[in-house]
């Protein structure tokens, strides 16, 4: 059977995350939600989404095709129910769908000729930005057991000081030494080729994913997530970081999310609770306003490419864009568009010439190369974002 991941109703909700990638690219928990289906699918997917993106992230087609919503984490039971469906069948929970069998070209589809499937088991979606760090927790739980399952871990150095060894995974090519780690809180996963530097305090739920560092002397609280290639230091709390991004020194990350390609400068700081305790408000692409999160505790959520100078601080609950650069004292307003150049005293617009030339360098340092696959996806962002930026 061919699976297919569409991105849904809840991608205009997962903005800025979603300019640059479909909704089953999102990580969460210790592996990205596509990862994760292939997994249970025991096979590869593709992907329906926005037209700017899918020269990247292409969908193929066959004569028949299981469509699965995105924002659905997978389970055991959902992943069998997927599986087995079978033609003019749908699975639903609740009014939203979760999967439906099509064929080539069937491109009207009425659900009110299909077979509903009522599933009434609990599943997690991600269907808001401030999901991707509520429901790590619980991802990260599921991810480990997930990955670990007949496995076993590469043993743990005794340098190192550890409760609840049985919930801390190490995979081949991980290194640590003189750390001390805590997961009697929740596991602790140590992905192939990861590095904890000495001194570095962890507290589970932890994915550490391959090719990640935690930096001399940081404190991690979970439920974090430091993905593929990303460096950690300082104090970071219940956030999830994606691929290739830093923040290598001092200063505290809480509550938040930062997509790829971003660098946090030093001593970079963010609220995560209003001085009052307030609900925390994030700025909302659909409505271009700030809408309630229903949170007390609500940081920074930071767009892919998006940089800060040294000593930034970000109010509770800011949205940064796509490509952004912010410098200067002061704090920045709390949602900050795609491509703005400045700070405080006010911003301008980041030429996607120069933002091109920042990121190449910035990438040839993974030895990865800026595509035109990726210039043509950001040149869309700038065009569908100037109605944000003034300057």
């Amino acid at each position: 059977m061919n699976y297919i991941l569409f991105d849904g109703p809840s991608r205009n909700n997962l903005l800025p995350f979603t300019f640059t990638r479909p909704v089953a690219d999102i990580r969460v928990g210790i592996l990205t939600i596509r990862e994760k289906w292939e997994l249970f699918l025991q096979t590869t997917t593709t992907t329906v989404t926005e037209d700017y993106l899918s020269e990247k992230y292409p969908m193929v087609e066959m004569d028949e095709n299981i469509m699965i919503n995105a924002s659905c984490l997978p389970n055991l039971d959902l992943a069998t129910l997927i599986i087995n469906l079978k033609e003019n069948q749908a699975i639903f929970s609740g009014e939203d769908i979760i999967a439906f069998f099509t064929r080539e070209g069937q491109e009207d589809i009425d659900f009110n000729n299909y077979e509903a499937i009522e599933y009434t088991q609990d599943i997690i979606t991600i269907q808001h930005t401030w999901d991707i760090f509520t429901k790590n927790g619980v991802a990260i739980q599921e991810d480990f057991t997930l990955l670990t399952k007949d496995k076993t871990s590469q043993p743990i150095p005794v340098s190192n000081n550890v409760i609840a060894p049985e919930n801390i995974f190490l995979e081949a090519g991980a290194k640590l030494e003189f750390t001390t780690l805590n997961a009697s809180t929740g596991p602790i996963y140590i992905g192939k080729n990861a590095e904890v530097m000495e001194g570095a305090i962890a507290r589970g739920p932890l994915a550490l994913c391959e090719n990640a560092t935690i930096k001399l002397g940081a404190k991690i609280y979970g439920p974090t997530t430091v993905g593929r290639h990303s460096k950690v230091g300082g104090e970071v709390n219940n956030s999830v970081i994606f691929d290739f991004s830093n923040k290598g020194h001092d200063g505290f990350l809480g509550n938040s999310v930062l997509g790829e390609w971003c660098n946090l400068g030093a001593d970079t700081n963010n609220s995560n609770l209003k001085n009052n305790y307030a609900e925390v408000r994030l700025w909302d692409y659909q409505t271009s306003n700030f809408a309630k999160t229903g949170l007390q505790f609500c940081g920074l959520m930071m767009g892919d490419h998006s940089k800060c100078g040294i000593n930034t601080m970000f109010n509770t609950g800011t949205v940064i864009g796509v490509s952004t650069n912010i410098f200067g004292s002061g704090f920045p307003r709390n949602f900050v568009p795609s491509f703005s150049w400045g700070g405080n005293s006010g911003f301008t617009t980041y030429l996607t010439k120069k933002a091109f030339e920042v990121a190449k360098v910035v990438m040839s340092r993974r030895k990865i190369e800026l595509s035109e696959q990726d210039k043509a996806i950001l040149e869309h962002i700038f065009e569908e974002t100037k109605q944000y930026r003034r300057g």
